[in-house]
């Protein structure tokens, strides 16, 4: 993988940014341990069932990403917005991965699955989604996000196409069927 993912202890934070409307939001390393009790509740609320974990016990949930935690090409991440949990976010090596064989992976190529747990006040989701494309955007190596929602996940959709990602075809994966979008990442300010 050309894309060099942020790493960090469980807990650190590795980015911070001002967003208007929101305020600082960090992205911190996912602690499988301390962050079990906020990841369970929003896998298993209502309105989730696309996240495909809600049937998870809590210590499998806890396992389940232990293991991510332990893989170099597959990271999670809590972000934080003025403190308080908002969502999940995972990020992957999509040639690592099984969606590496529904498409031809390109280098700098960066997988990712959003899970906003938290209520956010309307039009933020909006916010944290360019945000999290800052973040991903900044990450050497990136050129772009490719997403997989499942192919009856409407608001998903919508908030890609909102953000400018381009459909490709619909993919068979194992656990689901799923609609393949990217967004090719232009260069931030900073890195000209």
């Amino acid at each position: 993988m050309s894309v060099t993912l942020a790493a960090g202890a469980r807990g650190a934070v590795v980015d911070e940014r001002f967003v208007d409307g929101l305020g600082l939001l960090a992205t911190c390393v996912l602690d499988p341990d301390a962050d079990l009790d906020t990841i369970h509740a929003w896998v298993t609320a209502p309105g989730t069932r696309f996240w495909g974990l809600a049937e998870l016990s809590r210590e499998e949930l806890r396992d389940t990403y232990a293991f991510v935690d332990s893989l170099p090409t597959h990271h999670a991440y809590l972000l934080r917005c003025g403190g308080e949990p908002v969502a999940l976010l995972q990020v992957y090596d999509p040639a690592d991965d099984p969606l590496g064989e529904c498409y031809d992976v390109q280098p700098g190529d960066v997988g990712i699955h959003l899970l906003v747990g938290a209520r956010v006040r309307p039009g933020s989701s909006a916010r944290l989604f360019g945000a999290l494309v800052a973040f991903l955007r900044d990450l050497p190596g990136a050129r772009r996000i490719v997403a997989e929602p499942d192919v009856r996940n409407d608001r998903a959709l919508t908030r890609m196409t909102r953000t400018g990602f381009v459909a490709g075809p619909v993919i068979e994966l194992p656990h689901k069927r799923a609609q393949l979008a990217f967004l090719t990442l232009s260069p931030s300010l900073e890195s000209r």
